[in-house]
């Protein structure tokens, strides 16, 4: 049962709450100076559907927890945390360079703030002393009220390659 714990813990805290969440944040930051607009949106539908996901992972470990006493060591928790952290760091230095006040120093910052908010829902001490909310309004992307649903427009302007004119140089 602990490993299925610790995979949900995995997959739910770390894998959807923290990786997926602020793997986001690159695209968030361009769409608040008005660039990739279009992308950031569709990015806000599919964010507040995986804060959802988070939302219910947290509940169900914390549900086995109170019904089923199934709760992992706390070391063993932050060690999982850890490594995560680890792979996620090498991930921005190698991927995310520094565009337009975005960069991996940031990602990395943000990254174990969520990882600190993560440990605390799930009962957890905190594993970074000097964590900050570097990305306050990353929140907001998730929490923004939309008018449409994506998944329920139209496309009502497009081009086909049928409709070009040809010349292609």
């Amino acid at each position: 049962m602990e490993e299925f714990v610790e995979g949900l813990i995995f997959y739910y805290a770390i894998f959807e709450g923290i990786w997926f969440y602020n793997g986001f944040s690159p695209i968030f930051s361009l769409q608040r100076r008005n660039l990739m607009a279009g992308t950031g949106t569709q990015l806000q539908y599919i964010m507040r559907d995986e804060a959802n996901h988070v939302a219910f992972g947290i509940r169900l470990l914390r549900g086995l927890e109170e019904e089923e006493g199934v709760r992992l060591e706390q070391d063993k928790v932050h060690d999982l945390f850890r490594q995560a952290l680890l792979l996620e760091e090498a991930y921005a230095h190698r991927v995310i360079p520094s565009v337009l006040g975005y960069n991996a120093q940031i990602h990395v910052k943000q990254s174990r703030f969520l990882a600190n908010r993560r440990l605390k829902q799930l009962g957890y001490a905190p594993l970074f002393d000097t964590a900050e909310n570097v990305l306050p309004w990353l929140d907001e992307q998730v929490n923004v009220q939309k008018e449409k649903n994506f998944f329920e427009t139209r496309v009502t302007e497009y081009q086909s390659a049928a409709s070009l004119d040809g010349t292609w140089d």
